[in-house]
C-alpha cells in the first residue's frame, strides 16, 4: 500500500476513535500490565458486554498477579466459569505463575517477552505491549482481519496461512508511527461496532469512501467464510448421582477438554454408569431414572448429553474414586462447573437439596 493511502486510513481512524471510538471501558483508563493483560486474555473471543463482569470479578478478588498467582486453580475457574474456553482460565493461572516466579511479579514490556506467557499470542502480545507501554506493535484480531479484508478486498478465509499472512502484511503496512494507542483502539471499536459480520453500518465507517468492499459490492461477501464441513454429533451419558442432598462430583484431568474443571462422570452407556456406581464409587443404586436430553455445542462438534439420575446408598463414608468428591447443592453449583453441567445441576435440584 502507498505511503500516502496508509497515512490517511490511520488519520481517519484515529479522528474518528476519538470522537466516537469506546472510551470508558474499564480496562482504559489505566497502563498497568496485569489489569490490560487479564482484559485481553478475556476479550479471546468474547464480547465486551459479556467480559466486563467477569473482569470485575476477578480484580475484586486478585487485584494483582501475585493474589492470582497465589490462588489455587479451583479458585480461578470458578470465577472464569460460564466464560468458556476454559484453557484461558488455566493458562492465564499458569502466566500469573510464572510472571511471579521467573520475572519477580514484573510483567514483560515486550510483544516478544509477552508472548512467552501461557495463553498470549502474537495479536494478545501486541495489544498488552500497546495498552501498557505504547510500543508501536500490530494487532490482528478476528475484528480487525474483517476491518481489512473488507477495506483491501482480501480473498480467501482469513484463519487459512496465507491469508493471515496476507493480513499481517496489511496491518504492518498501515500502521501509524505515532498515536498508536488510540489507532489500535481505533481499529477494535470499528471491527466491534461497525464493521460488523452482519449489517455493518457503512455509513458511520470514517474509511468507507477508500473500502474496496463496499466500492466493488462485496460487503456481504468478504471476508470468506470458514470452509463449511459437516459438524460431527457425538453423545455422553452423564451420571448424576445423589445421595441426598449431596451429588457425585469428579475433577477432570488438567488437559483437554473442561480442563480441570469439576463435572459429572460421563460414560458411553447407561450400562456402564450403572456399573460405575458399585465398582467406582462403592454405590447401590436405590433407583435410577433417565432426564430430558440436553444438546451442547462447541466449535468443533455437537455433543448430547444423556443425563441418568441415580439415587444412590453409599457402602462406605467415602467415595472410592480418587479425584471424587460429595458435595451439597450450593458448594457444587459454587465449584468451576462447565456450563452444561451447571444447567443439569441447577434443574434437577431445589432450594437446598437435590430431589
Amino acid at each position: 500500500m502507498k505511503r500516502g493511502g496508509a497515512q490517511t486510513f490511520a488519520k481517519r481512524l484515529i479522528e474518528w476513535q476519538a470522537r466516537s471510538g469506546r472510551h470508558a471501558l474499564p480496562w482504559q483508563a489505566t497502563r498497568d500490565p496485569y489489569r490490560i493483560w487479564l482484559s485481553e486474555v478475556m476479550l479471546q473471543q468474547t464480547q465486551v458486554a459479556t467480559v466486563i463482569p467477569y473482569y470485575q470479578r476477578f480484580l475484586e478478588r486478585f487485584p494483582g498477579v501475585e493474589a492470582l498467582a497465589r490462588a489455587s486453580l479451583d479458585e480461578v475457574l470458578a470465577l472464569w466459569s460460564g466464560l468458556g474456553y476454559y484453557s484461558r482460565g488455566r493458562n492465564l493461572h499458569r502466566a500469573a505463575r510464572q510472571v511471579v516466579e521467573r520475572c519477580k511479579g514484573r510483567f514483560p514490556r515486550t510483544r516478544a517477552g509477552l508472548e512467552a506467557l501461557p495463553g498470549v499470542g502474537r495479536s494478545t502480545a501486541a495489544a498488552i505491549a500497546v495498552f501498557s507501554a505504547g510500543a508501536r506493535e500490530t494487532i490482528l484480531d478476528g475484528n480487525v482481519k474483517r476491518v481489512l479484508a473488507r477495506h483491501f478486498a482480501v480473498e480467501g478465509y482469513p484463519g487459512s496461512g496465507y491469508v493471515q499472512k496476507e493480513l499481517w502484511s496489511l496491518a504492518e503496512s498501515v500502521l501509524p508511527s505515532k498515536s498508536i494507542e488510540a489507532y489500535t483502539q481505533a481499529l477494535m471499536d470499528l471491527g466491534a461496532g461497525v464493521c460488523t459480520r452482519a449489517r455493518p453500518a457503512c455509513m458511520s465507517c470514517p474509511v468507507r469512501s477508500s473500502c474496496a468492499a463496499r466500492r466493488l459490492n462485496r460487503i456481504a461477501e468478504l471476508p470468506a467464510p470458514r470452509p463449511r464441513k459437516a459438524l460431527p454429533r457425538r453423545e455422553t451419558v452423564m451420571l448424576i448421582l445423589t445421595r441426598g442432598c449431596q451429588v457425585l462430583l469428579e475433577q477432570r484431568s488438567p488437559a483437554g477438554l473442561w480442563g480441570g474443571l469439576w463435572s459429572l462422570p460421563q460414560f458411553d452407556s447407561v450400562e456402564e454408569a450403572l456399573q460405575a456406581c458399585s465398582a467406582r464409587f462403592g454405590c447401590d443404586v436405590a433407583s435410577h431414572r433417565q432426564l430430558k436430553p440436553l444438546a451442547h455445542a462447541f466449535s468443533h462438534y455437537a455433543l448430547t448429553i444423556l443425563p441418568l439420575h441415580c439415587e444412590a446408598r453409599l457402602r462406605s463414608s467415602r467415595a472410592a474414586q480418587p479425584g471424587a468428591v460429595w458435595l451439597a447443592r450450593g458448594p457444587a453449583l459454587a465449584a468451576p462447573l462447565p456450563a452444561p453441567v451447571r444447567r443439569l445441576l441447577q434443574k434437577l435440584g431445589s432450594g437446598s437439596h437435590f430431589p
